[in-house]
């Protein structure tokens, strides 16, 4: 049985000219399309089978990621159904110089197992044993909107 914890992903990329929009800034698919990644990464590790992205609810881009600057995806898995997973992904501006941080985007995904033949397969309970573990899912269900609990 997976825990929490073991879900966690942080990933960094930096930004290049060639995912930035008009305004120099990350475009937001690229945006999205890293988030999409990493918490596909974080579900599969939780199912321990493919996952696919079932819903992304509400998506607030609170500020730009400026071109140079690194975006950190962050991402883990704080609860399952019998065949769902639900990710809690942020998304970070992070200087390269100074390791300043702050947060741009974030939202929960739901993503789904699925078999060899694409379909819906059932996922192991999560842990949420230690502190860490308590800590993630207690935060992601406090923040979580109303609409998936």
């Amino acid at each position: 049985m997976p825990s929490v914890s073991e879900t966690y992903i942080e990933n960094r990329q930096r930004v290049q000219p060639t995912h930035t929009n008009n305004y120099a800034s990350a475009h937001g698919g690229n945006v999205v399309k890293w988030m999409d990644e990493i918490g596909a990464m974080s579900a599969m590790r939780a199912a321990g089978e493919t996952c696919v992205t079932a819903k992304i609810n509400e998506l607030d881009f609170k500020r730009p990621v400026p071109q140079g600057d690194t975006c950190v995806i962050e991402s883990y898995v704080y609860a399952v159904g019998r065949t769902s997973l639900r990710t809690r992904i942020r998304a970070y501006r992070e200087s390269p110089r100074t390791g300043e941080r702050e947060l741009t985007t974030e939202s929960y995904f739901v993503f789904v197992a699925v078999d060899a033949d694409g379909e819906p397969t059932p996922v192991p309970d999560l842990e949420v044993a230690g502190e860490r573990c308590r800590e993630l899912r207690d935060e992601a269900l406090a923040a979580e909107p109303d609409e998936d609990r």
